[in-house]
């Protein structure tokens, strides 16, 4: 879905997401209640650290056994009764889809939360072909009314509070008499949903994990749309990340844990349904007719390189609410699907070509507090610094030029002690720097440093430290 932001560069988006103080304010709240909810589950697990080490060494067997796994996986869902689709890319994806709408003629589709067809854009595929698509997860339908991308993993629509949402839903028959009260709002979303679940054609899910071993599909949510999606229609396509598949129950239990407890910081989802194949002889529910394809998107060429390691991501946010950058900005500044920490890494990587890609990595501190809340363990920080060594050739003959002096002054200990005492003499004239052309723009935004009276040196060896 094209944004008005599209056309922009980073550093603009940025600046008009550090404008909206509503925008600010939604996020905070939203942010800081995921992030100590996750604090507070945590300890509960017991040995929180021991689970992402054993997480993250599960996943790198996983990613080492992909493709074995993948085959796995598919023959247990044909074995069953599913049908199975090897998309390598988005159009790929949407042509089987859009092909399965067209044969069975479906006028609506329903759709839970999933952000690979995000990543396909896949709704416009299918309204293209005729379809009428509902989102069916609350906030996904918030995005779709205002026309919007989603700006969090799994809170899609963070960024809008509940006056925002009311002007949304005030145009819809029967919003007119809504008042701005949450659960009035929810009330009526789920009564219009509610006949939108009976009379769809085909329904459409994410998965977050696929169970090699059994065959199974995992769906974790916490509003029971995913169940309605899956169940209700004849139809079922489930669009999964290729990279999204687990060996074993046991592995499963593992992640599991770990994502509940990083995204949302509960004891387990609302919702977790684990299904198998279409409805069998005899059996009242599910569906006829059950596909499941497979998405690489670019995922093959990663798994092999020195960026691999973003491929073990369970999306469950928790980069996201403890990033001091997403935390200002909100997730559409990022101009792609996936924002936060793990969208700089995935954005290049997933949409190469756009325009926006390659500045995305410079959205990020480079503290590593994304890589303390991963659940497993993912360095992001070290693969944002890789993504912007790839980019340096682009940067400016000036910026490069000054970089690489600061680079040879500070990795010789004489150079690096004389430029420091050299910043201390120069210390009343620390301010002028930032009225310059380029030190304005690098001031705008931040409180410009100024050098110690003394340095740590001089007072190490002076015994005061």
């Amino acid at each position: 879905m094209k944004s008005p932001l599209d056309d922009k560069t980073l550093r603009q988006r940025t600046r008009i997401a550090v404008e909206d103080e509503r925008l600010r304010t939604s996020l905070a709240n939203a942010v800081d209640r995921f992030a100590s909810h996750r604090v507070a589950r945590l300890p509960e697990l017991g040995d929180a650290d021991a689970l992402r080490r054993a997480a993250r060494s599960v996943r790198a067997d996983i990613l080492t056994r992909l493709p074995e796994l993948l085959g796995e996986l598919a023959d247990n869902v044909q074995t069953r009764g599913g049908q199975v689709c090897w998309a390598s890319t988005p159009a790929e994806a949407n042509n089987y889809i859009t092909g399965v709408a067209r044969r069975i003629g479906a006028k609506t589709v329903v759709k839970s939360k999933s952000m690979a067809s995000e990543e396909i854009h896949l709704n416009e595929a299918l309204e293209a072909v005729g379809a009428n698509v509902v989102e069916t997860d609350l906030e996904e339908l918030i995005i779709q009314l205002a026309k919007e991308r989603p700006s969090h993993i799994i809170a899609p629509a963070v960024h809008r509070n509940r006056y925002q949402v009311h002007d949304l839903f005030a145009p819809l028959p029967g919003g007119d008499r809504l008042e701005p009260v949450p659960e009035e709002l929810a009330s009526f979303a789920r009564g219009r949903l509610r006949m939108e679940f009976l009379a769809a054609d085909l329904g459409i899910s994410g998965v977050n994990f696929g169970v090699a071993e059994g065959g199974s599909r995992v769906l974790v949510t916490n509003e029971g749309n995913g169940r309605m999606c899956t169940s209700l229609p004849r139809v079922h396509v489930a669009v999964m990340g290729m990279e999204r598949v687990v060996a074993t129950w046991d592995q499963l239990d593992l992640l599991l844990n770990l994502l509940v407890a990083s995204a949302t910081g509960q004891v387990l989802s609302s919702y977790t349904s684990i299904m198998r194949g279409p409805r069998r002889p005899g059996e009242a529910d599910g569906p006829d007719e059950l596909h499941l394809v497979s998405l690489d998107n670019g995922r093959s060429e990663i798994l092999g390189s020195e960026l691999h390691e973003i491929l073990a991501c369970i999306r469950c946010g928790a980069c996201l609410n403890v990033c001091p950058v997403y935390r200002q900005i909100g997730g559409h500044a990022y101009g792609g699907v996936y924002s936060g920490p793990v969208g700089a890494v995935l954005t290049p990587l997933l949409e190469g070509g756009a325009a926006h890609a390659a500045e995305v990595p410079n959205a990020s501190s480079l503290c590593a507090a994304c890589m303390d809340a991963c659940p497993v363990g993912i360095p992001l920080q070290d693969l944002l610094l890789t993504l912007r060594r790839r980019n340096r050739p682009s940067a400016p003959a000036a910026t490069r030029a000054g970089w690489k002096t600061w680079a040879a002054t500070w990795s010789r200990p004489n150079l690096y002690r004389a430029s420091i005492k050299a910043g201390t003499w120069g210390r009343p004239m620390a301010g002028l720097g930032a009225r310059l052309p380029g030190g304005r723009r690098w001031a705008q935004g931040r409180t410009v440093p100024k050098p110690a009276k003394r340095s740590f040196h001089d007072r190490w060896e002076a015994g005061e430290v």
